[in-house]
């Protein structure tokens, strides 16, 4: 009888750092699922979303600016974080809340690779923010009448402040261990951040904050925003990773990796705080910068029909659609004014940054129209407003101060040819009115309109006479005569004249 020897190999067993490791990214990703199926996360996603294709759908008229398109990504994710970080905390504190701490002891993970692991699944979170993100610019980028540059550092705030909330969550939770902290924090910045009691825009303090909105009523050309976006987001990503790795090592992690990684992110955070707040402060050169493009701009010009366009590099793609504007314009023009040359500039005054809304004064030169930076909705009868004062009056600084029947003659001009030109009448004046005396808006300089300038523009718009088009075309040189009064343009042109006449004819 012989005996067979069998050696049996050993187990391989992994090392006890790589089943650590293991383990943390299986609590991460289970804590990720959770958190995002969370009733506040859930909410504040749904509602981003539905402000996303309820602001983009019809945001700009489809002519945005992309370097303003990238800053309106950055508000409602904040909205995103407080939920992250509401529901972030509640987890870290949900084995305090129903008792089973003890149990834990039990397990392989440690405390602090705990913590580590519920640090980590925030990221999800801000992940699918910046999907959010990606997919509002995306929609902007791809509309027809879209110009400018977005900025990646711009775009990256939204999801960078999702991450900043919730680690502050993890932290809070750790810190506390109480179910109610994370409300209240949520309350007060709440009150800080959407009430709007922080430091002003002016201030390098302002930059502490996740979100620094600098909007104005006109975009700025890219280089002369001088926003210190790229440090703004050095500081967010090193609050954030400073925020996850303090909780870990308040947790107990102290070992190599978490301490230097502890350092190296606070370093990152402090070098970003320190070089926004010093970016906040416009530079020499970027001040002359702003100085030339207000008062002698670099403009590339094209030429269309009669007409030559002059615009800044990046919006060079729409003069186009301005010559559209200046064509129909003309073509119910009657006179010279209806082959007249003109000149079209862009023209912002970027002297005092973005979020400022400085008046632009009249250009006095004959033929010479201004175009702003923002188009579409009301931007276009005011432009249409100052083409038309242009061909009437003969220079924009000279339209500024027609007060007599040329007005009628002007808005005719400027609405007639418009698919509403009621609407359009209603949105050009500052009163948003069709009766009454009101201001009518302009590039440059408003223009106005008086009680009975405005009886008759109505009555040509809502029911124009028969052969208007021609009346104005026969009759250009009265219509357009200094001193001509708004009842005698009113018979000319076929509608009952004025009740009593303007004060300013008077």
């Amino acid at each position: 009888m012989s005996t067979v020897l069998v050696e049996e190999s050993a187990p391989v067993r992994a090392p006890l750092n790589d089943r650590g490791a293991r383990a943390v990214l299986a609590l991460a990703r289970f804590e990720a699922r959770r958190l995002l199926l969370s009733v506040p996360v859930v909410i504040a996603f749904v509602a981003y979303v539905a402000w996303i294709v309820w602001r983009t759908r019809e945001s700009w008229d489809d002519n945005p600016a992309l370097q303003d398109a990238d800053r309106a990504t950055q508000s409602m994710p904040m909205l995103v974080g407080l939920a992250v970080l509401l529901s972030a905390a509640r987890a870290v504190v949900r084995s305090e809340r129903h008792g089973t701490e003890h149990h834990f002891s039990v397990l392989v993970l440690r405390p602090w690779r705990r913590m580590a692991g519920h640090a980590l699944s925030v990221v999800p979170a801000a992940l699918l923010t910046a999907v959010c993100v990606a997919g509002q610019f995306g929609w902007e980028a791809l509309k027809p009448g879209a110009v400018g540059h977005g900025s990646p550092a711009e775009l990256a705030v939204g999801p960078l402040t999702v991450s900043v909330f919730g680690a502050l969550g993890v932290l809070l939770g750790r810190l506390t261990m109480s179910a109610v902290a994370a409300p209240l924090l949520v309350v007060v910045l709440l009150f800080v951040f959407v009430l709007g009691t922080g430091p002003s825009e002016a201030s390098g303090l302002s930059w502490l904050a996740p979100v620094v909105a600098t909007t104005g009523p006109d975009p700025l050309p890219s280089d002369l925003l001088g926003r210190p976006a790229a440090w703004h987001a050095l500081y967010l990503a090193g609050a954030a990773l400073s925020l996850g790795l303090l909780a870990v090592a308040v947790a107990g992690g102290r070992t190599a990796a978490v301490r230097a990684g502890l350092v190296l992110s606070l370093a990152a955070t402090v070098t970003g705080g320190i070089l926004q707040a010093g970016g906040a402060t416009p530079s020499k050169e970027l001040t002359a910068a702003r100085e030339r493009a207000s008062v002698r701009p670099e403009l590339t010009c094209a030429e269309h029909g009669r007409s030559r366009y002059c615009a800044f590099p990046e919006w060079a793609p729409r003069t186009g659609t301005w010559a559209g504007v200046v064509d129909r314009v003309q073509a119910v023009a009657g006179g010279s004014a209806h082959d007249l040359p003109l000149v079209v500039r862009q023209r912002i005054d970027a002297r005092y940054g973005p979020g400022t809304d400085a008046a632009i004064p009249a250009l006095t030169g004959a033929g010479q129209v201004t175009v702003g930076t923002a188009w579409g909705g009301n931007r276009v009868p005011e432009f249409s407003s100052a083409v038309a004062a242009v061909l009437v009056a003969g220079s924009e600084a000279a339209g500024g101060e027609l007060c007599d029947g040329r007005m009628v003659t002007v808005m005719w001009l400027s609405l007639s040819w418009q698919d509403d030109p009621m609407d359009a009448l209603r949105r050009v004046r500052l009163d948003d009115s069709v009766t009454g005396s009101a201001i009518v808006l302009s590039p440059t300089d408003p223009l106005s309109m008086t009680e009975g300038q405005t009886d008759v523009v109505r009555r040509l718009l809502e029911n124009p006479p028969a052969g208007t088009g021609a009346r104005v075309k026969e009759h250009w040189a009265e219509l357009t005569a200094p001193g001509v009064t708004t009842a005698r343009v009113a018979e000319l042109l076929g509608v009952p004249g004025p009740k009593k006449a303007d004060s300013c004819e008077d």
